[in-house]
């Protein structure tokens, strides 16, 4: 733990905590999915002067209601006047959203995994010009039974440290579609579960529910910003 910066944000603890993982050369372009939005995201420490690094994800996303896949493309943007050095994105899915795959990235072994979240890759980047952004193609699942969250922190190369940290943020439904063949969902909206009788679909909820006991560590906050208490275990290195 001595060797492991401990971060507060917004009343959370966030422990950078994972390695280098196998860098794949291959960087995916994603389907366009309307305006990118970096709703529930903070800075965590602080980067090199002139580097500003931020993410954006799409402010609606579309699950297919019998398979239950979406496409979900992650961003990362330097708004900075400098260079960003090696850096990592890692893209978190928690609850009902599960992260399958990111082309061009690295799975991120599940004792690595941030404690409460159920998948997660890291895509290394060996440098991100000022002013430039890199897009990358997200495969995901949505239980619309459950609620859904992700999560994009933007770390240093080694994992030491986190300059950005967007979500855990929710995607969930306004506008339930039962007899269309997929669901829109909104980014920083809550999903509820589908009701006992099971013919209520998933609603727009006003508050934002606590994450679980022992989960991320902390509760959304009211500007979509949540804590996430990264998992101090020993980081295995992929080979």
């Amino acid at each position: 733990m001595s060797s492991r910066r401990m971060t507060t944000i917004a009343g959370s603890l966030v422990t950078a905590s994972f390695s280098a993982v196998l860098i794949l050369s291959a960087t995916a372009s994603a389907d366009d999915q309307g305006p990118g939005s970096s709703k529930g995201g903070k800075v965590v420490d602080e980067a090199p002067d002139g580097v500003k690094l931020t993410t954006l994800l799409p402010e609606q996303i579309s699950v297919d209601n019998k398979s239950e896949k979406t496409d979900i493309t992650a961003t990362v943007k330097n708004e900075g006047t400098k260079d960003s050095g090696k850096i990592q994105l890692l893209v978190v899915g928690f609850d009902g959203l599960t992260v399958n795959s990111v082309q061009g990235c690295s799975s991120i072994a599940e004792s690595d995994l941030p404690e409460g979240s159920n998948s997660g890759f890291a895509c290394p980047i060996d440098n991100l010009a000022a002013g430039k952004s890199k897009s990358y193609a997200v495969d995901a699942s949505f239980d619309l039974d459950k609620t859904g969250k992700i999560c994009l922190p933007v770390q240093t190369g080694d994992g030491k440290k986190t300059y950005w940290q967007q979500g855990p943020v929710p995607f969930g439904t306004t506008n339930p579609s039962p007899n269309a063949p997929a669901t829109p969902l909104l980014l920083g909206t809550d999903n509820k579960p589908v009701g006992p009788g099971g013919d209520q679909l998933p609603k727009t909820g006003v508050a934002r529910d606590l994450l679980p006991a022992g989960a991320a560590g902390a509760a959304l906050m009211a500007a979509g910003v949540a804590g996430l208490w990264w998992s101090t275990r020993r980081p295995r290195q992929e080979i």
